[in-house]
């Protein structure tokens, strides 16, 4: 009999689809009826899918897209930016600049907060005190709505501004009684396969806008106003359509959206507890009705994002990925393109210097503990090396840490 070596356990991973095998069989029953019907797109599970989002997110429509990109570009179109600047956070995925540049407008840069990872509304104002604003973009950054996300609505709207949601990350959020997507002038979901609930590839917009939605429909279906199938195009549109299988998948995730956001919530408020217990700050969650748990986001020591790393994969547990690693003004796609009429300097300290810890709803109570051991042992040098601010253990239980600010004029 041989020597058995050492148990290697497989390490808690950030990935994991939500799905059982009732639902698969569900799905596989759905598919052969959409493919026996021969209706694959702009048919009744895509009509259900709008239907149920409006429902359920409280607007008036619900818009299905082959992908948040879509929608956003979308809301973009409607909004007239060609020609016109657009204020947007630097810390977000490519696909929000990228719509407001295909929708023909300027995106002006915003920097963050090491608190939120988000702009917040005295950026807002800086960038429209210079002048030539049309309207912002705001992004739900792991799913966290803006403490101050109100009064940046009230600010747009008093200075003529639109103000668009990305609640890629955000399904399930809520604010005030209300969900991520409507707190505005329309949102724009991504339904990507790593998102809180997936279609595989897909996106939905989220309006109140009779006239958005009309513009909408009628550019993800190149530009057949008021009609689905046919060859009168009124619109410069697109093929932006959402499949009938991807629907029927938005379909069975949607029903279980609340059970997956709970089982989240679960697991980051035990990851929270740990880090305030060793004196940690985090992007704080505690504000909000809900919160989507995409991301749980752990700024760290400058230089020390390496080591905390590698700590937590030597722990058995595979660090998500970072919202976001490199700030969009520093992507070479962008470097002709969009202003920055001012030093982003908190963005580009912390974006390539966070941690986002494994979060899903698939884990176990094993998962969950395995994570926070490893984030005690991960950020336990960092706290006893004293490379966070001594207060850091009682600011954490305010809404944002107590961060000693990066000077607009460079780096700390």
């Amino acid at each position: 009999m041989g020597v058995r070596g050492p148990v290697v356990k497989t390490a808690v991973s950030p990935l994991y689809l939500d799905i059982t095998d009732a639902e698969i069989g569900k799905f596989q029953d759905t598919v052969g009826d959409i493919l026996r019907s021969g209706r694959l797109v702009l048919g009744e599970h895509s009509a259900r899918l709008e239907s149920q989002v409006a429902d359920t997110g409280g607007c008036r429509h619900a818009v299905a897209m082959n992908s948040g990109t879509s929608a956003l570009e979308a809301l973009f179109r409607f909004h007239g930016v060609e020609g016109k600047r657009v204020a947007t956070p630097t810390n977000t995925n490519f696909a929000t600049v990228a719509a407001i540049i295909r929708a023909g407008g300027t995106p002006v840069f915003l920097d963050m907060t090491p608190e939120t990872f988000m702009p917040d509304r005295a950026m807002l104002e800086e960038a429209v005190g210079e002048g030539g604003i049309a309207g912002a973009v705001w992004v739900h950054i792991g799913g966290l709505i803006a403490l101050d996300f109100f009064e940046i609505a009230e600010y747009c709207r008093d200075h003529g501004l639109f103000l668009i949601e990305v609640a890629a990350h955000a399904h399930g959020s809520v604010l005030g009684g209300r969900a991520a997507g409507t707190l505005a002038d329309g949102g724009a979901y991504s339904f990507f396969a790593t998102k809180v609930m997936t279609t595989c590839e897909g996106g939905m917009l989220t309006t109140d806008s009779d006239e958005c939605a009309e513009l909408a429909r009628s550019l993800r279906n190149q530009g057949k106003r008021g009609q689905a199938f046919g060859n009168d195009h009124r619109d410069m549109g697109n093929s932006w359509r959402i499949t009938e299988f991807a629907a029927a998948m938005g379909l069975i995730m949607l029903e279980k959206l609340d059970a997956m956001v709970s089982r989240r919530s679960r697991a980051a408020a035990a990851f929270a507890a740990t880090l305030d217990e060793i004196g940690v700050p985090y992007c704080r969650f505690d504000h909000m009705d809900a919160a989507s748990q995409y991301k749980l986001i752990v700024p760290c020591p400058e230089g020390e994002t390496p080591r905390i790393k590698q700590s937590l994969i030597e722990e058995g547990v595979q660090p998500g990925g970072g919202v976001y690693d490199k700030p969009c003004h520093l992507q070479p796609v962008f470097e002709s393109v969009g202003e920055r009429p001012r030093p982003l300097p908190n963005a580009e300290r912390w974006c390539p210097n966070h941690v986002c810890p494994p979060l899903t709803s698939g884990m176990s109570n094993e998962d969950i503990e395995r994570v926070c051991t490893g984030l005690r042992r991960a950020f336990g040098a960092a706290v006893a090396g004293e490379l966070y601010p001594s207060n850091s253990a009682a600011s954490t239980r305010c809404h944002g840490p107590i961060w000693r600010r990066v000077p607009s004029g460079g780096r700390s």
